[in-house]
């Protein structure tokens, strides 16, 4: 049996079966403790009244870089912990520094798997939106979207170059970084708090998206500046277009393309057809997205949009939440285990001016966001402290952005604190506002999308 190539790299000092038993005990071991760490923390988190998502973030922390060291991103540069490595190591026969190389070339999968955690979250999304809703605050939710960009971004910029004479690229990018909002969290918030199908919801949902794309937008800009590339329109142009048409074509296609997809399903026999057909739309949308430049998430949530006038959309439904109940968890976990918070330690004088520039980026990210809840004119009844709160978390989104950045050499190593940081506070704090503003009401079961999920 041939090996995959990251075990033909480590075989050198360990047979192949031995290697395989590694690679397994690694894969399963990480799946073990992701979900028993995660559902801890979760229930703990629900007896406290706060949303599960903190507790998975929480769990990720723990057993992550900033922790016990059991799963550690590679990108991080933190090491495993030494006893978990002997510990395979000593059952599988293998010396412990290839246990890590397996580690960190399989690690790769994990995060595939995570990723499809997301992108069923965010198919769910769409498929429990009110399309009709959606449309009807879109003025609204561009509106939202455009000041929750515009306010950080020059808020941040100016802020850092006046007050801590940053450069123009390095602050040119944090500003960028304040600007995406994490549909994966906000979306989770709200479906666990019973407000999805809200006018809220549907308003700060509809935003999230407009944000994703106008924050594909900036990073390229950002991108080919930090580069020394020159900025060109035309490109720019191209993605913004492409970025319209195609959230336009799938509110087309949910009332011209359901119909054939019910057509589809009522000549399927074989079990699982409900399933393995909505992936293939997932998929198909996640694949056209991202052949046009735009981000595989949105093209998922476009899926979702496509079949929510299906007639199966609650056996769709049904079949997808055990997918996000075990799949998003992951996602969730792994953006806790990817935080470094050793950079909140004020006694480390190399901190100090970190925590300096984070506060103001966390003021600032958090007021920019909170004020474009205030930037649109409705005219009915609209919770506008929750549309900003729901704006709030930047998550994997913000993690994205300061990986670019780190890579390119861009930023000094207070201002990766000072994003980290900003990404840590706002990530956190969104979920426990959310929860506290919107502890005192009820809300009807036409309400409840996402409910029965245990993330």
């Amino acid at each position: 049996m041939s090996l995959p190539p990251y075990l033909l790299q480590v075989g050198l000092e360990a047979s192949a079966h031995q290697l395989e038993v590694a690679d397994t005990l690694i894969g399963v071991g990480r799946f073990l403790v992701i979900f028993v760490a995660a559902r801890l923390l979760a229930e703990l988190l629900v007896r406290l009244q706060l949303p599960t998502i903190l507790g998975e973030l929480i769990a990720g922390v723990i057993i992550g870089a900033s922790g016990l060291h059991l799963i550690v991103p590679p990108e991080t540069q933190a090491a495993l912990s030494q006893s978990m490595l002997q510990l395979v190591g000593s059952l599988a026969d293998v010396p412990p520094d290839a246990v890590a190389e397996l580690y960190a070339e399989s690690f790769p999968s994990l995060q595939a798997v995570a990723d499809l955690g997301l992108f069923a979250l965010l198919f769910l999304t769409g498929l429990e939106s009110d399309l009709d809703e959606l449309v009807a605050v879109g003025a609204q939710a561009t509106t939202v979207a455009v000041a929750g960009v515009a306010l950080p971004f020059a808020l941040g910029t100016i802020g850092l170059m006046a007050l801590f004479h940053v450069e123009v690229i390095p602050a040119v990018f944090a500003g960028a970084s304040m600007t995406a909002t994490s549909i994966g969290i906000t979306a989770s918030v709200f479906g666990e708090l019973k407000m999805l199908r809200s006018r809220e919801g549907q308003i700060v949902i509809g935003a999230a998206v407009l944000d994703d794309i106008l924050g594909i937008v900036i990073l390229a800009v950002v991108v080919s500046l930090a580069g020394g590339g020159s900025l060109e329109l035309a490109p720019i142009l191209k993605l913004v277009v492409a970025a319209v048409v195609f959230v336009l074509a799938a509110i087309g296609l949910s009332r011209t393309a359901a119909p054939g997809f019910d057509w589809l399903i009522d000549r399927l026999k074989a079990p699982g057809d409900v399933v393995v057909a909505s992936f293939v739309v997932l998929t198909l949308c996640c694949f056209a997205a991202t052949a046009i430049g735009l981000e595989a998430a949105l093209g998922a949530f476009a899926a979702g949009l496509i079949l929510s006038k299906s007639n199966h959309s609650h056996a769709i439904e049904a079949a997808i939440k055990p997918v996000v109940a075990l799949f998003a968890t992951i996602f969730f976990v792994l953006i806790g285990t990817g935080m470094d918070l050793s950079v909140l330690n004020p006694l480390d004088p190399a901190n100090r001016a970190g925590l300096v520039v984070a506060g103001f980026l966390l003021v600032v990210s958090i007021v920019g966001k909170v004020a474009a809840g205030w930037c649109f004119l409705s005219p009915q009844p609209t919770d506008r402290l929750v549309v900003g709160l729901g704006m709030m978390p930047r998550g994997e989104v913000g993690l994205i952005f300061l990986g670019l950045g780190t890579q390119a050499h861009l930023l000094s190593p207070a201002l990766e604190a000072a994003i980290l940081l900003m990404v840590i506070g706002t990530t956190f704090l969104a979920p426990i506002l959310l929860r506290l503003v919107l502890s005192g009401r009820t809300n009807g079961p036409d309400l409840d999308p996402l409910a029965e999920i245990p993330t």
